[in-house]
């Protein structure tokens, strides 16, 4: 049995991710209305379920109830299968990340170069959709697509090779551990290669203000033009999948993976009571809106959030009261780390959501622009500066307060000197498409 057991639990963490995935992302889409609607003073979903909590599942049902239509002079095979391609690669990209000590489908020793080359894979489900729909906003949508994937990728993955120097391994379980045996998180050490990583995978994500491929005032919904009903559920559900995936990178390279904030500092031990205290304040909050809801069965509904937030709470402090030689406490660092992952992936994906409803999109030409000619010299300089303050650290004996802070400003003052430089691009293009209208209008004859 011991022998079977290895193999067994992969497969039960794969079901439970594809059976849950769907309904988280779901559930995502919802707290981003909400979280939109709040920005806007508006209330946002209310009408189905209390607080609209109810909402993706209607919205479901409605898109597995919908006409799926097939324009008649597509690749009708093609446009089948384009979208699986796209949410099949957001999964796959999962296997290796681990969600916790003990959670993970597979520790491979190059597991983050699995992940981004699988993730790298769902483009192909975006080119194939808006070729095979015979439509010029799909094409159109579908390149933009490939070229924003291409100069994003270079420059997230030069800010990936920044985390891999601190942490020397590929695996994404070592990469965790190698931050909870240095003591603190590589954002720390790394924060401008955070910070690349940050704005890559927005626009790898297609995700405001970078959504070029789908930018509804141009290109009506870009690659997704033609696609309607389930399908269409599909591009939207590998897209949600991908946030997952890039905050769930983001989470291990940068923010400690399962590890709680000062691991390993006895005085804040106290922040172990946090994740239990926090979901008995959301059961308290739905007790205390139960009486107010205008209908008995979204009164029931809300009371049995509350109750599930309860035995949440439940399975987060048991293993906390048990005596540490008994099989719940040695389960503390399971489920815990479950619970901290998370939630760095969900204020990950808040930060999605907060920069979608404050800037403005971005114009195709800026979103190269950025890409070229700020992000990838950014990320080659702040590889630079890392190998350096690695360097002086081992080789020469510098203590690491003075190398990483000193490779730090090196690469801000690289990434000011950038800037500047752009900004004058900028200027002089500007003045020289002044000057040509200018010109334009001198020549132009004047009818009398």
């Amino acid at each position: 049995m011991n022998a079977i057991i290895p193999y067994i639990l992969p497969v039960l963490f794969a079901l439970v991710i594809v059976a849950l995935l769907p309904l988280v992302a779901g559930y995502i889409v919802l707290v981003e209305r909400k979280v939109m609607a709040d920005m806007q003073v508006r209330l946002g979903p209310m009408r189905v379920g209390p607080h609209g909590l109810l909402q993706p599942i209607a919205d479901a049902v409605k898109l597995l109830l919908k006409e799926d239509i097939i324009p008649e002079s597509a690749d009708k095979l093609v446009f089948w299968g384009a979208p699986l391609i796209s949410v099949t690669a957001a999964m796959l990209a999962l296997a290796a990340l681990p969600i916790g000590p003990f959670f993970q489908i597979a520790d491979l020793n190059i597991g983050l170069l699995y992940i981004l080359g699988v993730s790298s894979l769902g483009i192909f489900g975006i080119v194939l959709g808006g070729w095979a729909s015979n439509s010029h906003y799909s094409l159109m949508g579908a390149l933009r697509s490939a070229a924003q994937l291409v100069s994003y990728e270079t420059s997230a993955g030069m800010a990936v090779v920044g985390a891999l120097l601190l942490a020397g391994t590929l695996s994404t379980r070592g990469i965790v551990e190698a931050q909870a045996d240095t003591g603190w998180w590589f954002i720390f050490v790394a924060p401008v290669g955070f910070f690349i990583y940050l704005v890559a995978s927005i626009a790898e994500t297609n995700r405001a203000p970078f959504d070029m491929p789908e930018a509804e005032s141009e290109l009506v919904a870009g690659y997704m033009t033609e696609y309607s009903g389930f399908r269409w559920a599909l591009y939207f559900l590998a897209e949600y999948t991908n946030m997952v995936v890039v905050a769930s990178i983001a989470t291990t390279l940068f923010l400690g993976g399962w590890m709680r904030p000062f691991a390993n500092t006895r005085a804040f031990n106290f922040l172990d009571y946090l994740p239990p205290l926090l979901m008995l304040w959301v059961a308290g909050y739905c007790f205390r809106r139960t009486p107010k809801q205008p209908v008995p069965v979204q009164k029931m509904f809300m009371a049995a959030v509350g109750l599930l937030c309860i035995v949440v709470a439940l399975v987060l402090i048991m293993p906390m009261a048990v005596p540490r030689d008994s099989f719940l406490a040695s389960s503390k660092p399971g489920i815990h780390g479950a619970f901290w992952f998370l939630f760095k992936v969900g204020a990950y994906i808040y930060v999605f959501m907060w920069l979608r409803f404050t800037f403005p999109r971005y114009r195709f030409d800026q979103l190269m622009r950025l890409g070229w000619q700020f992000l990838v010299p950014l990320s080659i300089v702040n590889v630079m500066m890392i190998g350096v303050a690695l360097a002086l650290h081992r080789q020469l004996g510098w203590p690491n307060w003075v190398t990483f802070p000193l490779g730090i400003l090196l690469t801000l003052i690289a990434g000011g000197y950038l800037l500047a430089m752009g900004e004058k691009h900028e200027q002089i293009r500007v003045g020289d498409d002044e000057n040509a209208e200018v010109d334009a209008r001198e020549e132009t004859p004047v009818n009398v």
